[in-house]
């Protein structure tokens, strides 16, 4: 029942981004200042938000290990990193070309970029280290430890355009607690939301299989050990 559901979830994702992918490129016009080329924030911004989301959930449940000790937390947080480490090298490479057109320079020290570049460091190291320990125990709260504060790193990428007035652009978008923000044009921004929510799902569903496969790899490194045991 639950691959059904996910099968479902993807398809209906799949379907919904088809859509968007008809809007954006043949619906919506060009931009005044920047041509074609900024049809590719529908991909970029939407990219940060998963991997901002799936961050944001992976700290919280690795919260939830250090108090509860349940590897199913842990089982999460490893999953939900992967994916959004995935969604961030995607915000990454798509900033990176945006950039290239726009600024004419593929990448500049700017206070967002840079924050985002350690973030991206961070949750990078994140799996490294977990794949350096053999112990579930000790692996699941060195990585519930270091991927709580490794969400520091994700607040100030997102506050960093606010803080920091560099070459980044401001806030186009209305979100709660911003003071600035909502210049986009309504169609786009409907676009980019709906952008934003077929990448969630397919986010959504990519982190469930990882799980999946997650509890799985634990049953063989369970089994492995008592092998060795014996």
């Amino acid at each position: 029942m639950r691959e059904k559901i996910l099968y479902v979830l993807g398809v209906a994702a799949t379907l919904l981004l088809v859509r968007n992918l008809y809007v954006i490129f043949i619906t919506l016009p060009d931009e005044q200042d920047q041509g074609a080329i900024y049809r590719i924030m529908f991909f970029h911004i939407p990219a940060w938000f998963v991997c901002f989301t799936a961050y944001f959930l992976a700290g919280v449940t690795s919260v939830l290990y250090l108090v509860k000790k349940q590897f199913k937390y842990d089982v999460f947080s490893v999953s939900a990193v992967e994916v959004g480490l995935a969604f961030t090298l995607i915000g990454l490479a798509t900033g990176s070309i945006w950039a290239r057109i726009i600024w004419g320079i593929w990448w500049t020290w700017d206070a967002r970029l840079t924050w985002a570049f350690i973030t991206c460091l961070l949750y990078a190291a994140y799996l490294m280290m977990r794949n350096m320990m053999d112990d579930a125990s000790t692996r699941a709260r060195f990585a519930a430890v270091v991927c709580t504060f490794a969400f520091t790193s994700v607040a100030i990428t997102f506050k960093a355009i606010e803080w920091w007035r560099t070459q980044h652009p401001g806030p186009v978008l209305s979100l709660p607690g911003r003071s600035a923000g909502g210049t986009m044009d309504p169609e786009m921004e409907a676009a980019l939301r709906l952008n934003y929510l077929a990448l969630f799902v397919i986010a959504g569903v990519l982190i469930a299989v990882r799980m999946n496969q997650e509890k799985r790899l634990r049953e063989v490194e369970s089994l492995r050990r008592q092998v060795h045991a014996m």
